[in-house]
């Protein structure tokens, strides 16, 4: 089997556990929160995404690493982290927490949609092995941000909704 192949076999199975386990025990758990406390914990988890530098750290990655596929996808999970970080400094100041928890989703989902998109057109998939150890982030890593993603914007669409159930449910 190529290399793309793996590759490709690898990015889209990383959703299914990452699926069953959402939709389990994470899901549920997140609708019967509070709204903010629910944000805060997706916040939580995408404040790591200064990770992504790493992308651009000769001797993580290999050297023929696509730059162009490289810089984006540094740069959009470290912009990511950075309003993630400050949507949880910001959870006093309501107005800034909801602005940020925005801008975090926003950001971070169109990162990983370009992310895949570039990552197509300067063919990843036979370059994988140039990924080095940061392999892992879009075969186990990117699948929960995404989810996380489109729950947020779930969550952030259907607010009134969501605060009457973790209503119901508290009382």
């Amino acid at each position: 089997m190529s290399t793309a192949s793996v590759f490709q076999i690898h990015l889209v199975l990383g959703y299914v556990p990452w699926l069953l386990c959402f939709g389990t025990y994470v899901w549920p758990k997140l609708r019967s929160m509070d709204p903010i406390e629910a944000q805060r914990a997706i916040a939580t988890l995408h404040s790591f995404r200064f990770f992504g530098l790493v992308f651009i750290v000769p001797g993580v990655v290999g050297a023929n690493l696509p730059a162009s596929f490289a810089t984006f996808a540094a740069y959009g999970d470290f912009a990511t982290g950075l309003l993630a970080i400050l949507a949880l400094l910001m959870v006093r100041v309501r107005q800034l927490f909801w602005l940020f928890v925005t801008g975090f989703n926003v950001v971070g989902a169109v990162d990983i949609i370009v992310d895949y998109y570039h990552g197509n057109q300067v063919g990843l998939p036979a370059l994988a092995g140039e990924l080095g150890s940061t392999y892992a982030i879009p075969i186990i890593y990117v699948p929960l941000l995404m989810i996380t993603h489109v729950a947020t914007f779930y969550l952030l669409l259907r607010p009134g909704r969501e605060a009457a159930r973790a209503s119901e449910a508290s009382a």
